[in-house]
């Protein structure tokens, strides 16, 4: 039998507590797209889409001409449909794990390990570190989505140090004073903002959550007063605190960036970056990893000294943190979202509804295709029958295979590709 080279998945779905709940998620509605018979449930949360082939959620293979169960079964058994560089880089393993997220409660506040760190914690802690991999990651945007991401340039956080006592008492006097002594010399600040960061997140849990039920009850009663508390991130404080009472992370929008991402706006989360999801629904990639540091509004692990020491003190502006797409330009539908990691790249389909017949290109290493928006007759080389492609559609394309659309919804199409361009 000819080796298939394209063919449809059915994703793991992840009902995390802070997902999103039934229809009003985008991962429920994708699901339900992809098969109209699937049952949501209107109390549940559908948090994470995994398309790809990670242990934990291994894609089904949706193709009777297969006899393999799962994504990872296949490529083991087929490892040359990663395409030779992928599949010589990454020892024959998809070197991705591409997502759907929809975020309703705040995820933890983390950061994620570089390779050697990754390697020294997965060896001493391997049941909270569970591989030795790092775990760069993007989000892209599919509804206006809010996280919070990097340090903060420092005179935001300055000011809010004499704008938010209960912050202030919590860094210290001394550590306070440096900061604002450190202004203009880099190396300085970023030495005084590791220094404020940890004596904050060290700080004696009655002490802080004595400073925060004061800070929280100062800021209830200015808002009922009709008063404006945008000088405390009074909103968001409130937000955070009744989802995580009592939480040391309900002080990190004092240091992090808070970051509003629009449809179709990313931002590219490195090494070291610490960074917490708050709100709203994104295309998610990653290296295939699930190591994760993490310090504050969660129930899971805390590692406050890991991630102390490991964090990238560079304070920056909010607005550099959003990663932009860039045209293809030798295809104006698609933008590449390309980050500084081998791992992975996002590609952004948007054909215009004018366009009927399009071709989804081929690149040489295999890559994985979600339908967002739209509907198509999809056809491929060495393929008996045609595909129906509708939002919530998931395709395996192997390397070197093109996929040709022929597009029945008037408005065109927007699709997301993830692939490897090594």
């Amino acid at each position: 039998m000819e080796e298939v080279k394209v063919f449809p998945l059915a994703c793991a779905v992840q009902k995390y507590a802070w997902g999103k709940v039934g229809l009003n998620s985008e991962v429920a509605k994708l699901v339900l797209g992809g098969d109209p018979l699937a049952v949501i449930e209107d109390d549940q949360p559908y948090a994470e889409l995994w398309m790809g082939a990670h242990p934990k959620g291994d894609a089904l293979i949706k193709d009777n001409r297969i006899s393999q169960r799962t994504l990872g079964q296949w490529i083991a058994d087929y490892p040359g449909c990663l395409g030779s560089k992928v599949k010589d880089t990454f020892q024959g393993q998809l070197p991705f794990l591409f997502k759907v997220l929809s975020v309703n409660n705040a995820l933890s506040i983390q950061a994620h390990p570089n390779r050697d760190l990754a390697a020294r914690l997965h060896a001493q802690f391997p049941e909270h570190y569970p591989d030795s991999n790092h775990k760069p990651e993007m989000a892209i945007a599919l509804t206006p989505f809010e996280g919070l991401c990097g340090f903060r340039p420092v005179e935001e956080i300055i000011g809010f140090l004499k704008s938010v006592p209960e912050f202030h008492a919590l860094v210290g006097n001394a550590a306070a004073e440096e900061l604002q002594s450190s202004m203009g010399d880099a190396g300085r600040q970023s030495l005084a903002l590791k220094k404020c960061f940890t004596r904050m997140m060290n700080c004696e849990k009655k002490v802080f959550v004595d400073q925060l039920n004061m800070l929280v009850k100062r800021v209830s009663e200015e808002g009922a007063a009709g008063k404006d508390t945008s000088s405390s991130n009074g909103e968001l404080l409130l937000r955070l605190h009744s989802q995580f009472p009592g939480d040391i992370g309900c002080f990190s929008i004092y240091f992090l960036n808070r970051v509003m991402l629009q449809p179709g706006e990313a931002m590219f989360l490195g090494a070291n970056e610490p960074h917490a999801y708050l709100f709203g629904d994104c295309i998610e990639c990653m290296a295939c990893s699930d190591n994760t540091v993490r310090a504050g509004l969660t129930p899971k692990f805390i590692d406050v000294s890991t991630l102390c020491e490991m964090l990238n003190y560079s304070p920056a502006p909010a607005s550099s943190k959003i990663f932009p797409s860039v045209q293809d330009p030798s295809d104006p539908c698609v933008f590449l979202y390309d980050p500084p990691v081998p791992d992975f790249t996002v590609m952004r389909i948007e054909v215009p509804g004018s366009v009927k017949q399009y071709t989804v290109a081929p690149v040489d290493c295999a890559g994985i295709l979600l339908v967002v928006q739209g509907e198509a007759t999809a056809t491929t080389a060495g393929s008996l029958s045609d595909m129906a492609l509708r939002r919530g559609s998931v395709l395996f394309i192997s390397a070197n295979e093109s996929v040709a659309l022929h597009i029945t919804s008037p408005s065109g199409m927007t699709l997301f590709r993830a692939c490897c361009l090594l």
